[in-house]
């Protein structure tokens, strides 16, 4: 005679804890290609060859009209933004003048707290529209004033703001941001050179 048992449930993996940005800037300040987002480590691949070349034309453009001006901060690498309780990112370049961060003002330490006046992201051949647009979203609905967004793919320049559809700048365009940075002016395409 042989006895039948039960089959034993299988052991289940309770999923990861979630995870507030306070505790994730206690953990992983100085990490680098992660991101907190909705409470989820969540580790990003490394950035490709274009990727790095339109941050670098960007920051030459946008850090190069800052500084001659004396007007704020330019920083890039992933510089970590808190967009809510549990979610922190990875800003390509961001800009936050003087006004909101003064020169003689001790630098942050950990993440930029918004409001700050603009994010700039370069879509990677791994993201999504669909991403890199909800991450848009999430900076502006944390503070941020202006979020642009260029695609080396297509290639194009987008321009988040508050309440407003974003703008789209091809490669004939002319970027302007008046509201954050009066002056500035530089030919879309000159990103993708």
């Amino acid at each position: 005679m042989s006895v039948l048992t039960p089959p034993m449930p299988s052991a289940s993996v309770p999923p990861p804890a979630l995870m507030t940005a306070d505790e994730f800037l206690r953990l992983h300040v100085h990490d680098s290609g992660i991101e907190l987002i909705d409470g989820h480590l969540v580790r990003l691949p490394v950035p490709e060859f274009d990727h790095g070349h339109v941050c670098f034309k960007v920051s030459l453009h946008l850090g190069g009209f800052v500084v001659a001006n004396r007007l704020g901060w330019v920083c890039t690498n992933d510089t970590f933004v808190r967009t809510r309780p549990d979610g922190v990112r990875g800003a390509d370049l961001l800009y936050i003048s003087y006004d909101k961060l003064p020169a003689d003002a001790p630098r942050p330490k950990g993440a930029i707290n918004p409001p700050l006046e603009l994010v700039i992201e370069v879509r990677s051949p791994t993201d999504t529209l669909k991403e890199v647009t909800a991450k848009a979203l999430e900076y502006i609905a944390a503070g941020v004033q202006v979020v642009m967004l260029l695609d080396p793919e297509v290639p194009f320049v987008a321009v988040f703001r508050p309440n407003q559809l974003p703008q789209r700048f091809e490669p004939s365009d002319t970027l302007t941001l008046p509201d954050v940075l009066p002056g500035f002016a530089v030919p879309v395409a000159s990103f993708f050179e």
